[in-house]
């Protein structure tokens, strides 16, 4: 396995741990979920690269759209929530309230 691929594999499995670590504020959770879709976007792009198919190269830009809507909605949730509540912390935020 090429050193470009581990290097990956070790930046998704970092973001995924701080991710579980690291709970307390929305904003670094958004930035840890950022951190695992762009790992995998590069995984996804130097496997499209070696396949060398025509039908496949779509899927990168497909989770460029993903990735996109994502983190517009992420953005979105966390200035409806700071505005709200005036923080940023999950742990306050109860989110089964009516």
């Amino acid at each position: 396995m090429p050193s470009i691929y581990i290097n990956i594999v070790l930046a998704f499995t970092i973001s995924l741990l701080e991710i579980l670590i690291y709970r307390s504020h929305l904003i670094s959770s958004l930035l840890c979920l950022e951190g695992i879709i762009f790992s995998l976007f590069i995984i996804n792009t130097l496997t499209t690269l070696n396949i060398h198919s025509a039908l496949i190269n779509i899927m990168p830009i497909a989770l460029l759209v993903f990735t996109t809507c994502e983190a517009a909605v992420g953005l979105a949730l966390l200035v409806s929530i700071s505005s709200t509540y005036g923080l940023d912390y999950v742990y306050n935020l109860n989110l089964l309230q009516c």
